[in-house]
């Protein structure tokens, strides 16, 4: 241990400007020569020369420093390109109960266009506090056009007592438009939209049933969702299901 601490202190005595400090005390005994007048001007004139010599040197050596310093930064630079170049993003990011919510808000405050809710449970809405966290921000975001729900049948009563109501009090609620009703057996959820982050079309996907979305007697409330990113293979297929929605049976 003491070894290494006599290293250590070693490296920093020779790591100190030694050209600078001879300088400096070449400097101060020639001041004090010459004002002792031991030492003339003509003896003082070549120190100087000296001094100037050594700070030029001393100059020339940071620079080079400093331009081997700003090569290896830039090649630096350069491997973190190729690297970020090679890194694939993923297509699909599961987000887990303690990041859900602050996902939807972030996924609905950002959407734009025209907007697609397939299948979503609508039990979910009937809280105040989560319609206005889940789903009032969609309706009264002014990028979002329009708002097209795809629904089951079995949903259509809670739609007209508890859910729209609530819709038609937002100042947006015009955006939404009648829902399609249809009858789906597939348990599949999503909210497809265009983003203003990515700018491309993204969608979250979740699905009815465990684990996916915790059941209980007063309403359905996902508990995993998949934040499928732009790009994605996945999102033709969720268009397709949408598509097959429309041609669904629906009951008047």
């Amino acid at each position: 241990m003491t070894s290494a601490r006599q290293a250590m202190k070693f490296r920093q005595f020779l790591s100190f400007e030694w050209d600078a400090i001879a300088g400096i005390v070449a400097a101060v005994a020639a001041i004090i020569l010459h004002l002792l007048h031991i030492a003339d001007e003509y003896i003082i004139l070549p120190i100087v020369l000296a001094l100037l010599g050594l700070l030029f040197i001393n100059f020339m050596r940071h620079t080079r420093n400093n331009e081997l310093t700003a090569e290896q930064v830039e090649q630096m630079t350069h491997m973190v390109r190729k690297i970020q170049a090679t890194l694939k993003h993923p297509e699909v990011i599961l987000v887990g109960p303690r990041n859900l919510r602050h996902a939807n808000e972030q996924f609905v405050r950002h959407m734009s266009g025209e907007t697609i809710w397939f299948n979503v449970c609508l039990s979910m809405y009937k809280p105040q506090p989560l319609f206005d966290v889940l789903l009032r921000p969609a309706v009264d975001n002014p990028m979002v056009s329009s708002i097209q729900f795809v629904l089951d049948i079995s949903q259509k009563e809670l739609w007209e007592k508890i859910v729209y109501p609530k819709i038609a009090t937002c100042p947006g609620y015009a955006k939404v438009r009648e829902p399609r009703w249809c009858r789906l057996s597939k348990t599949t959820s999503f909210i497809l939209a265009d983003s203003q982050l990515s700018g491309g079309t993204e969608a979250l996907l979740s699905f009815w049933g465990e684990p996916f979305m915790a059941q209980s007697v007063e309403r359905d409330v996902p508990r995993f969702i998949f934040h499928v990113q732009k790009n994605s293979e996945l999102l033709p297929h969720l268009v397709e299901l949408e598509r097959a929605g429309l041609h669904a049976p629906q009951d008047d």
